[in-house]
């Protein structure tokens, strides 16, 4: 087991660091992005699950995005608001809402996964497909690490 960071050193620490990529890799979307399209973040990662998984519930949504409810929440109601999402009462559980991007949310997650795609080849052109493959194995173990223990008390 890892020892905890040294809170003198904190920037040298894996989980800040990890936590700075992330900021900083966020940090232009509003200028390169969300302004373009009215768009927030969190929409935009909402619309990111549901573009490539339609017909998901807002739980799922939450689960797979790591936000939390009142983040996606807050997010539906905003692409919903632009005429981005529909919603449609499950068949099978009529308490459970499955929500499907409109036709101006799917055209909206192309053009939008066009200039991701170009972002994610800036951000890695640096790195070499061996150590991006095993980035994405370390990440994967992280998410489900910490996917386990979210519900934990802290």
């Amino acid at each position: 087991m890892a020892a905890a960071p040294d809170p003198d050193n904190l920037p040298d620490s894996v989980f800040f660091k990890l936590v700075r990529v992330v900021n900083l890799t966020a940090r232009p979307f509003q200028q390169r992005v969300g302004r373009q399209h009215q768009l927030t973040l969190n929409e935009w990662r909402v619309m990111a699950v549901l573009g490539t998984r339609p017909g998901l519930t807002a739980t799922q949504v939450a689960d797979l995005t790591g936000l939390d409810k009142m983040a996606v929440s807050r997010a539906l109601a905003g692409l919903q608001r632009h005429k981005r999402l529909h919603r449609h009462e499950d068949p099978t559980d009529m308490r459970r809402t499955r929500l499907y991007p409109s036709s101006i949310g799917k055209a909206l997650f192309s053009a939008v996964s066009a200039q991701a795609h170009e972002r994610e080849a800036e951000l890695f052109a640096g790195v070499a497909p061996d150590e991006l493959r095993q980035l994405d194995a370390i990440l994967d173990k992280l998410v489900e690490s910490v996917a386990d223990n979210a519900d934990q008390p802290a």
